[in-house]
């Protein structure tokens, strides 16, 4: 096979099925390949090694049951010495069984176009129905090589540490012997004979090609240059490079079993037990300041302030005064709050005073006084302060701000004495302003009224949209950004709040919806998957 083109230049019982032997830990790379790209796992992960794994027969690595050990050795040991227990140790940790890897490895045969190969487990051992056809293995040789070239360079080492041992590649003679090979995986069974895929390239020239059923490892050596040769000179000195399309998966039936199980809950009105309610307590835009009933004119507010100054001023005169008394015992004494301080008051009328006593108007107290402290509201209280409006207009407001934060000892001595000439009526602009922030009182009293059905089991603050979804690799930009559009209009529910991207990995474009919460990125799979869609979560 031409791998540039993908054309046959020659076969020979190309189509017949045969047991592929270790060849088929060509295709459990693959997978795993595939899965370190995905984010389904990665290089690094330890691997926790089952009693199955740890009993396959030889070639072996020597891995122990409860033993960990990181998937990059076991893939060296897989790719290189051709390690059964170490194949079987991938497929587990990928696939979550050797049972559910198996049926991947037959739904990405047929995806990347190998019509006529199944796979019953990971390592090649012989068993019942497991078989594949020398075509079919070219064509994942060269899936290899175009889908992966970051990880193909494995299968031309001689040697390479496998986290508890050294282990040599079983295809080393040929290696050797050939000029330009650099891959890919020899094969060995009683029942399938003696197999090999190889790659060599010379000049712009690549081949690949399959031999089952060899006598010995010389023999089929031998015919695999036989059949190099054959295509090194049937092959053009120049041909385009078509790399192989992106796979095509079908639906896996247990995820579209999944998928309309999902579909079918989301869509009916059925009410849970309980619910994942995410909070998001950002703000997403500055609200628009509302109207003011009355223009604030700044001169009026200097000259409120200047009166205010002039009133504490008297106070502060007055206070010094021998004939000054304080408040009579046995009257009571209103207690407000004003600018965080507290001002006992004697209850003699004052209506123009600032500060007047709850005992003659407790609801004009409520109103002229209050207000100011409305933006504070006590690190106990219960019920969440709503967005105010008199947030906004205590900015606009600055200059009664200067009175709220006058020295705290002349406020307290003049809440505390008794002044004899009545001070000068205030403006009556002072009163205006006060009443613009007074409706604020009864707002921040409104609880909200609970959701009655809502049965709150999780709660998150920070939006939880760090998930995303990819859709496919593409060998172009535009293919990525076509299949994103697609997949939109199919999938326009979940993924209309999602970020299209594509990005770029190993000479591919990965087709991402990114923004996503966990929900919105796990359902979305499951109804692409059910309509037959390649998908898979990406994680934060």
């Amino acid at each position: 096979m031409d791998a540039r083109t993908g054309e046959v230049l020659h076969a020979k019982n190309a189509d017949t099925r045969l047991h592929p032997a270790s060849l088929t830990k060509m295709m459990t790379l693959y997978i795993a390949f595939e899965a370190i790209e995905r984010g389904e796992i990665s290089l690094d992960t330890m691997v926790t090694v089952s009693k199955n794994a740890a009993s396959e027969p030889p070639s072996r690595l020597g891995l122990k049951a409860g033993q960990k050990i990181a998937l990059r050795h076991l893939i060296r040991a897989a790719a290189i010495k051709s390690a059964n227990d170490a194949a079987t140790a991938i497929g587990e940790a990928v696939g979550g069984s050797e049972a559910k890897f198996a049926a991947r490895m037959n739904r990405t045969a047929k995806a990347i176009g190998m019509k006529n190969s199944t796979f019953k487990n990971a390592h090649g051992l012989t068993e019942s129905g497991h078989l594949s056809t020398a075509r079919d293995m070219s064509i994942l040789g060269r899936r290899l090589f175009f889908d992966y070239p970051q990880y193909y360079n494995i299968f031309s080492r001689r040697t390479t540490d496998a986290g508890i041992a050294q282990v040599s590649n079983t295809n080393r003679r040929f290696l050797d012997a050939y000029e330009g090979a650099d891959g890919i995986k020899t094969g060995y069974t009683q029942a399938a004979g003696f197999n090999l895929t190889a790659s060599a390239q010379r000049g712009n020239k690549r081949i690949i090609a399959t031999v089952f059923g060899g006598a010995s490892t010389a023999a089929r050596n031998a015919k695999m240059a036989d059949l190099l040769d054959i295509g090194f000179r049937s092959a053009p000195n120049s041909a385009p490079v078509n790399e192989p399309a992106p796979p095509v998966y079908a639906a896996d039936p247990e995820a579209e079993a999944i998928g309309q199980d999902v579909i079918a809950s989301a869509d009916s009105d059925s009410r849970s037990v309980g619910k994942t309610i995410r909070l998001v307590t950002a703000p997403t835009k500055s609200p628009r300041p509302q109207h003011r009933p009355t223009a604030v004119d700044p001169n009026a507010a200097a000259e409120v302030v200047v009166a205010m100054q002039d009133s504490i001023a008297g106070a502060l005169a007055a206070a010094v005064e021998p004939e000054t008394a304080a408040a009579e015992p046995g009257q009571p004494v209103a207690v407000t709050e004003v600018a965080g301080l507290s001002a006992a008051i004697t209850p003699e009328p004052r209506p123009e005073a600032l500060l007047e006593p709850a005992t003659e108007a407790p609801a004009e107290a409520a109103v002229e006084v209050v207000p100011t402290e409305l933006a504070e509201v006590p690190a106990t209280a219960e019920t969440p302060a709503p967005e105010s409006p008199f947030a906004m207009a205590s900015a606009e407001t600055e200059a009664l701000a200067a009175f709220d934060q006058a020295d705290a000892a002349n406020v307290q001595l003049a809440a505390m004495t008794v002044v004899s000439p009545r001070p000068e009526p205030k403006p009556e602009k002072l009163r205006q302003i006060i009443h613009t922030a007074a409706p604020m009182g009864p707002v921040l009293a409104e609880a909200p009224t609970p959701e009655p059905t809502a049965i709150v089991t999780r709660i998150s603050t920070s939006g939880g949209r760090h998930w995303g979804v990819n859709v496919g690799r593409f060998t172009s930009r535009g293919q990525a950004e076509r299949a994103l559009m697609q997949t939109a209009l199919a999938e326009s529910a979940t993924l209309n709040n999602g970020l299209q991207k594509v990005v770029q990995k190993g000479g591919k474009f990965d087709a991402n919806y990114m923004g996503l919460t966990q929900e919105q990125a796990d359902l979305a799979c499951r109804r692409l998957q059910a309509r037959g869609t390649q998908c898979f979560t990406i994680g934060p």
